[in-house]
């Protein structure tokens, strides 16, 4: 769709990639940008790596690639319904994710102990690391040579990095990031693009609601427990006041379809009030008007609170959750130490990249990004065959 507000990102204007293409004929900069990201080796991987469930757990529970793609979709229809650059929106959606580890949060969350003293790991930072650096296909450049707003996006979607003064707001900066803006400056002082903000509430809608979704699939709350909470109460009520006697699986899909369209029309009608009172005339208005311009509103921001403690208390810190998180914290811990101490057993792609390390961080740098890059069953796979000395699971290639 053709942006239509004079603050949307225009594809004619952008500030171009770090090393210089000839423009396509046929596609835009961002129609380009997200095409390369579909194709890229870790968009694949993204199907089997945890959302919230363990990847094997159950056919029906998100992966980090449906996860994904929902967010793509939920963005272009709000960067649609604004008049803002649907395609920049799209492929920073489908990016926001490349950088995550194996089995979710918990694996980051393993990773980034490990790595504390070699520079630490954000996934959005190793997401930007992934499309300038590791992504090895193309003959005139390592990574996707993604245009400067959509690399922008993926650093930043969540806010400014820095202070007008050049201060980390919130130390560490990750290496990854620091190490990419010395040479391709993303502005790390402002907010991002209406698009990229749009990226980041689309992916806050999609998983408030597919949580929601997934947890009730799970049994380990049902919709009786849904009906004490703000929002999706009001929903279940609704459903069941229009469609009396609906069966379980359609009412429950019914009041969550209600619930993802609250939040969706929350975000417009928000959006549209702080765009027509702010009147930013093009897209770097957007980045120095100091707050973020796409949002819930602070009624709705209040309520989804209340559901997001009610998901942590029972599906996140679930005794279930719990005891696989345990399980899948050591299984990167073990892999992490293992190829730190024994770089060899990395595969023969990586050797090279292993040879040039000068410095223990260099190589935990290495590692990071290979154990980041695995999908939940690769790394059970090699924790199995290098670990525990077993040929339980077969082994599969893999590499960046």
């Amino acid at each position: 769709m053709t942006a239509t507000v004079p603050f949307a990102a225009d594809p004619r204007a952008s500030r171009g990639r770090l090393y210089p293409e000839v423009i396509s004929t046929f596609r835009s900069p961002f129609q380009r940008d997200r095409d390369r990201i579909i194709h890229s080796s870790a968009f694949r991987r993204l199907k089997h790596k945890t959302q919230v469930f363990i990847e094997h757990e159950g056919d029906y529970y998100r992966t980090r690639l449906t996860h994904s793609i929902e967010v793509a979709q939920v963005a272009r229809t709000l960067a649609g319904a604004l008049g803002l650059n649907t395609d920049l929106a799209e492929a920073i959606a489908l990016a926001h994710d490349l950088g995550h580890t194996p089995f979710g949060h918990t694996g980051e969350d393993a990773l980034a102990e490990l790595m504390q003293p070699y520079g630490g790991f954000d996934h959005n930072a190793q997401a930007l690391r992934i499309v300038t650096k590791l992504e090895r296909h193309y003959a005139d450049f390592d990574g996707l040579n993604l245009s400067w707003e959509t690399l922008e996006g993926i650093a930043k979607h969540n806010g400014p990095i820095l202070d007008a003064e050049g201060k980390v707001l919130k130390p560490p900066l990750p290496m990854a990031l620091a190490e990419y803006n010395a040479q391709h400056d993303l502005w790390l002082h402002t907010h991002a693009s209406a698009e990229a903000q749009v990226a980041a509430i689309a992916d806050d809608v999609a998983y408030n609601h597919h949580d929601l979704h997934d947890g009730l699939r799970s049994g380990l709350f049902d919709e009786n427990d849904l009906m004490e909470l703000p929002i999706t109460g009001p929903a279940f009520a609704a459903v069941d006041a229009m469609y009396p006697g609906l069966d379980k699986m359609r009412r429950r899909h019914e009041a969550l379809r209600r619930v993802f369209g609250a939040m969706v029309e929350d975000v417009i009608a928000v959006a549209e009030h702080r765009l027509q009172a702010a009147q930013p005339k093009d897209a770097d208005a957007i980045r120095h008007l100091g707050t973020t311009i796409i949002r819930f509103s602070d009624k709705l921001f209040r309520e989804l609170k209340v559901i997001r403690q009610f998901l942590f208390t029972r599906m996140y810190r679930a005794p279930s959750v719990v005891a696989m998180r345990a399980e899948v914290t050591q299984v990167v811990h073990d892999l992490v130490t293992l190829f730190m101490k024994a770089p060899e057993h990395l595969p023969e792609e990586w050797r090279g990249d292993v040879a040039l390390a000068a410095s223990d961080t260099e190589l935990a740098r290495i590692v990071a990004d290979y154990v980041a890059g695995m999908t939940d069953r690769f790394a059970l796979q090699e924790h199995a065959r290098l670990i525990e000395g077993s040929q339980a699971w077969p082994q599969a290639p893999y590499q960046v």
